[in-house]
Parts: C-alpha cells; sequence; structure tokens
C-alpha cells in the first residue's frame, strides 16, 4: 500500500468539514466514447448510467469508477442546451468538482454566508434507494463546487441513474486509488483572487506557494499557489501565467479552453511503474524529457527503491522533501484542444508536487507547445 503523508486535522474549528472528492463531472461532446476511452486506457469500471432509458430526457451520462476515483462523463441531447454551449465554446473538461459533505444545507449556507455565489440551493432528490441531499456554488470560470450529502443513499451514483450490472469486461485497473488534487488554471492578476476564495468561502489554508523564479524556463514562466482544506486531504493548486519572452502553457490553455478551468488531475497509485507501463500500452501519451535528467537523478534525489533505467524507460520523474520521496508522470492533452490532461503520482511520504521537476518539465510542455504552434 503507498505511504500516505499525515496531516494535522483543524476539523474541530472547520466550519465545511470535507469527507472527500465526491467526484468529478465532465461535460463531453460525446459520453459515451468518452466512457470506453476511460474504461479501455485507464481501467475504470462503468458502473451507473442515466438517459432516456431512465427517464432523463436532456442528457445521458455514464459513471466510470476505480477505487475512490469517479468521473461521470455528460453529453447534452439538446443542441441549444446551455450544456452544448458549453462543450461549443470550452470543448470536453472538467464542469463540476464534487465534494462529499454530512449536510448540504450547511455547506451551502456558510459558503454563501461567506461570499460564495450560490448556483442551486440545497435540493432533496430521491428514489426506491434513499435519499440525496445537493447543493452547488461558483468557483473560477464556469467551474462549479457541489456538496454532496450521501449517507441516506443506496443505490447506484445518483437517484436518476441506474446500477450498470455485471463485470466490466473491456480492460483490467492499472492500479489507480484515488484524486490527489486538481488543478486550475486562471488568468494573470486572478491567482491570489482564488485563493483569498477559497481561504474566506471555503475554509482552506494556503499550503505552498511558488513563483517565477521556481517554475520558469528562458522563454515562458507561471505562478502557483496551493490550497488546502481543514484535514488537509483536499488540495487545490490554482495557476495563473506570469509574463515572458513567449506564450506560457497557461496562456495556452486560457486561449483553448476560453477561460479558466480544471488543467489537470493527478490520480494516485500504489506502484506507478506499473500503472504508467499499463496506460503506456493502451494508447495513452505522456511528456518526456532528456535522458540528462536522469544522469543528474540520483544526486539531486538520494536513493530509491525503483530502478533508473525504468524510470527513465517510462519518463517517470522523481522529487524529494524532507517528508520523503514522490513519483510523478504527466499525459499529453486528452481532449482535442491542449487543454486538460492527467498527472500520475504516487507519493512515499512527500508532500510536494515537485518543485524540483518543474524546469525539466516545463520544457517538456514547451516543445509540445512549439509543436502546436502555440509557444
Amino acid at each position: 500500500m503507498p505511504q500516505v503523508a499525515t496531516y494535522p486535522s483543524r476539523s474541530s474549528t472547520d466550519f465545511l468539514p470535507l469527507l472527500g472528492i465526491d467526484h468529478l463531472e465532465f461535460y463531453v461532446g460525446n459520453a459515451k466514447q468518452a466512457a470506453y476511452f476511460y474504461r479501455r486506457a485507464f481501467g475504470m469500471a462503468l458502473t451507473a448510467y442515466r438517459g432516456p432509458e431512465t427517464g432523463t430526457r436532456d442528457r445521458v451520462s455514464y459513471v466510470v469508477e476505480q477505487n475512490q476515483i469517479r468521473l461521470v462523463l455528460t453529453t447534452p441531447l439538446d443542441p441549444d442546451s446551455v450544456l452544448a454551449g458549453h462543450i461549443l465554446r470550452h470543448g470536453d473538461g472538467v464542469k463540476c468538482i464534487a465534494l462529499t459533505v454530512k449536510d448540504a444545507a450547511a455547506a451551502y449556507r456558510e459558503t454563501t454566508r461567506r461570499g460564495g455565489l450560490g448556483v442551486a440551493p440545497p435540493t432533496v432528490i430521491r428514489d426506491a434507494s434513499g435519499d440525496v441531499r445537493v447543493s452547488s456554488i461558483a468557483t473560477y470560470g464556469t467551474t462549479i463546487h457541489t456538496f454532496v450529502e450521501r449517507a441516506n443513499y443506496h443505490g447506484a451514483f445518483l437517484p436518476g441513474f441506474v446500477e450498470v450490472p455485471g463485470p466490466d469486461p473491456i480492460a483490467p485497473p492499472t492500479r489507480l486509488l484515488h484524486i490527489d488534487h486538481t488543478v486550475g488554471n486562471v488568468a494573470l492578476g486572478e491567482m491570489n483572487k482564488w485563493v483569498e476564495f477559497y481561504e474566506r468561502v471555503m475554509g482552506f489554508s494556503l499550503y505552498q506557494t511558488f513563483d517565477d523564479s521556481d517554475i520558469s524556463t528562458e522563454y515562458s514562466s507561471l505562478m502557483s499557489k496551493v490550497v488546502s482544506n481543514g484535514s488537509g486531504w483536499i488540495k487545490f493548486p490554482i495557476n495563473e501565467p506570469a509574463q515572458g519572452r513567449k506564450k506560457s502553457q497557461i496562456d495556452e490553455y486560457l486561449e483553448a479552453y476560453r477561460g479558466p478551468g480544471v488543467q489537470h488531475i493527478a490520480l494516485a497509485t500504489d506502484d506507478i511503474v506499473f500503472t504508467v507501463s499499463q496506460l503506456s500500452q493502451r494508447g495513452v501519451e505522456f511528456l518526456k524529457v532528456p535522458r540528462a535528467y536522469y544522469d543528474e537523478l540520483p544526486r539531486r534525489v538520494g536513493p530509491i527503491q525503483e530502478s533508473l533505467a525504468k524510470l527513465g524507460e517510462l519518463g517517470i520523474l522523481v522529487d524529494r522533501d524532507e517528508d520523503g520521496y514522490m513519483l510523478q508522470i504527466f499525459t499529453q492533452p486528452v481532449e482535442d484542444r491542449p487543454t486538460l490532461f492527467f498527472e500520475i503520482i504516487q507519493r512515499k511520504g512527500c508532500r510536494g508536487f515537485g518543485k524540483g521537476n518543474f524546469k525539466a518539465l516545463f520544457e517538456s510542455i514547451e516543445r509540445e507547445q512549439a509543436r502546436r504552434g502555440n509557444l
């Protein structure tokens, strides 16, 4: 099992106790095909469905899961709907970061009282398997947070969905465990505004800060701040571009997505060599760094358990802090637009985000930007 860092708990004073990331909902152009991709490439299981056959007339949704990771892939059936307009403008991407809570009404009341913009007031949805209480507030861009209270529900994903019975035959799981963090990109000058939003509205605290001296190359740079909830288990890095000679990866994202949004999702594994090997064999494409990166690795991070030759073959990066080390790798964008991508991460005590890898990673991203003509 993975080694997990221990964080101090502030739950006794936390006005918004969060139990975890309930799910991420993607708005996509073709949910059936997107579900197949995550089942075939990532080894996720199809667990629930809603659509015309279940009484939902305006959209279809497929739920895919692996351990504690749950993705909801939703497509509109009405080309004139708001949902369809969202996809036309932004392309496929994350619309909702849903958070499990004990009390969805209290979560909505506390966050809106502190200045959060309400999107959907507390609502009870029911079926024969029980009831779920949900509420939603706005965050950066068109992204929302939905609070999900599901203690009284024992059915499929949510009321309105039906369980997909039987084992999922497409591909075996890839040892992905949970969502480690999600990263949001915002415009220049907006990062501190959204950090303050999470502090004031949701009771988060500043966890780590990276400036353009940490994340920069000859051509471009960015700045990032990480906020964390009271228990320390939910972490949201917020990125903004910094002034540079050329267009940064954040600028490219903001142009392609037509505004702020979720840039990448970090998925934790307990065996990154196995996970990345499987994903690569199934067609998932990853960023690569120069061979010289691995020549310097022993001096920079010290002894590790994994084979350097295997890490170099797969392109897996390593970094260390005072608590241990971590291994990470980043996919190429998984949409046609250069927007959303995934990080695969294995923590062996390390609580950081790979600061020692920023330069090598950023240069790899810039090489891909140049291939697309966007640097």
